[in-house]
């Protein structure tokens, strides 16, 4: 398949400082909060008695927490907006207010698994939200709570170059070679990480005809060599962005395509460049309430609404307009000149089930500290 290479011009911003805030739901009608604690009130009949404090002139403020992984707080910010916009007009005397909370995936799904308050999750790989349906957190129906598995769009993984391409960097293979520094963040608190090591593997596989029945043996070869030109294990996506944007460390970054055309056009101006690997791996961003939190406080209309509302024409532009890849086909058809065309591949197709994949690669003693520890 023929190399994508993509250039573009950039303007400089400031990371946003990652904070947990706790969520909660303020109401100016303590006669209605004492109704709910008496009656015992589901969030249906939350919901009526909200309605009739619309109807009286009574008003309502919500907070939601979306604990979320770090690459996506820029899309958050703007989506967040627009939302609360939208929600207050269908509910005059209502008003939403969404707290961000970001981090490495894996990492933020451990936090609300010990405890943070988050009204809802937006992770970007499936085994994260499976911990907290291990923890009575999240419904184990929660793909069926929403289109498309709860999967409101998708990313790939792209590599990130000093500008000009000095090292003429133009595949997964060229990270193997002896003269590569590469920046990533750190698999066992990061699911960008995870896609990332799984983008190189698969890419491994598909390139040496083997399988993962086999035994990889050419691929491991290579795997262990790109791994040893590994600078720095960064906990999160946006970290690793910023020691190879601002820090200087590395000569490529393997990141997220969003994260790595939002760096191309705000985080590092005329410095970087944006190569499309020739085969790599698709990445979904599973969102979901947790109901055990909003069931409790009465937001779970709120937080339903919130995350319903990804699927909605205005956030699914603003997505592609973000980088992202919406599960709108016919919207993200009209912006293949920002997302091209390009050959992936699933990871369960390759890998097997999320679990399995875990286990196999990421658990302590697995596959990725096998081929780590070698250098």
């Amino acid at each position: 398949m023929q190399k994508k290479f993509q250039k573009f011009r950039m303007a400089s911003i400031q990371p946003t400082n990652n904070k947990h805030i706790k969520a909660r739901v303020l109401t100016t009608s303590g006669m209605l909060a004492a109704a709910i604690m008496m009656t015992g009130c589901s969030p249906t009949e939350g919901t009526q008695n909200e309605a009739e404090n619309n109807a009286n002139g009574e008003t309502q403020d919500v907070n939601l927490l979306n604990v979320s992984y770090d690459v996506s707080r820029d899309f958050y910010k703007e989506y967040n907006a627009l939302f609360s916009t939208d929600y207050q007009k269908a509910h005059p005397n209502s008003k939403v207010n969404i707290n961000q909370s970001h981090g490495g995936s894996s990492k933020q799904a451990l936090s609300v698994a010990n405890g943070l308050q988050a009204d809802v999750v937006t992770f970007n790989q499936e085994s994260d939200m499976n911990l907290l349906v291990e923890k009575g957190l999240v419904a184990s129906d929660w793909q069926q709570a929403l289109p498309n598995n709860a999967v409101p769009y998708t990313s790939t993984m792209v590599l990130l170059v000093r500008a000009g391409n000095p090292k003429n960097i133009q595949d997964w293979s060229d990270l193997a070679r002896n003269d590569i520094d590469v920046v990533t963040p750190n698999p066992k608190t990061s699911g960008t990480a995870r896609y990332a090591f799984l983008g190189a593997y698969g890419y491994g596989l598909h390139q040496f005809k083997e399988n993962s029945s086999d035994n990889p043996v050419k691929t491991n070869d290579f795997i262990k060599k790109l791994l040893a030109n590994v600078v720095t294990y960064d906990n999160g996506a946006r970290a690793a962005t910023t020691s190879f944007t601002q820090r200087g460390l590395g000569d490529v970054l393997i990141t997220t395509e969003n994260e790595a055309n939002l760096a191309a056009q705000q985080f590092a101006m005329g410095q970087v460049d944006i190569v499309y690997p020739s085969y790599t791996i698709t990445i979904a961003n599973p969102v979901a309430v947790v109901t055990a939190v909003t069931d409790k406080a009465g937001k779970t209309e709120a937080a339903s609404a919130y995350l319903k509302g990804l699927w909605d024409k205005p956030a699914q532009e603003l997505m592609a307009k973000m980088y992202m890849r919406p599960s709108d086909e016919q919207i993200l058809a009209a912006h293949k000149d920002t997302l091209p065309d390009i050959e992936t591949f699933e990871p369960v197709a390759v890998f097997g089930p999320w679990a399995e994949i875990m286990d196999t690669f990421f658990v302590d003693g697995g596959r990725f500290d096998q081929l780590a520890s070698t250098k």
